[in-house]
């Protein structure tokens, strides 16, 4: 598989954002997504996982109170295990995609389970 640059890498970020109904895309509000190379050690230790392509952190949307939090809302997508997932570009898109919609579920207030159930969440958070 070819290297896959930041602007590649970003631009599937930005795919997986442009690819939601209008009603979630105006409502995302001021969360922050931001990419990263890894999940540190401390992170995977507190949250008791062995890797994560992506991670949700603030109050979800659907909270009383959200639109009122102190704490901002961050996606943080981490490329490393996103392209370590698959040996294509297409997988690696895939891949991207998926962790962002699944992220923004979180954000939403839809749990793991709920995903698992609709069908959408068979990956490491």
């Amino acid at each position: 598989m070819d290297e896959i640059d930041d602007e590649t890498f970003e631009g599937w970020v930005f795919e997986a954002i442009d690819m939601l109904p209008e009603q979630f895309r105006s409502r995302l509000g001021s969360v922050a997504i931001v990419i990263e190379e890894r999940a540190s050690r401390d992170e995977l230790d507190r949250l008791g996982v062995p890797g994560l392509y992506g991670l949700y952190q603030g109050v979800p949307r659907s909270a009383l109170g959200a639109d009122h939090s102190p704490i901002p809302a961050k996606i943080t997508i981490y490329r490393g295990p996103c392209i370590a997932s698959s040996r294509t570009l297409e997988g690696v898109r895939d891949r991207v995609i998926d962790t962002v919609h699944h992220e923004i579920a979180h954000h939403f207030g839809i749990s793991d389970a709920r995903l698992r159930e609709l069908g959408a969440g068979g990956h490491r958070h």
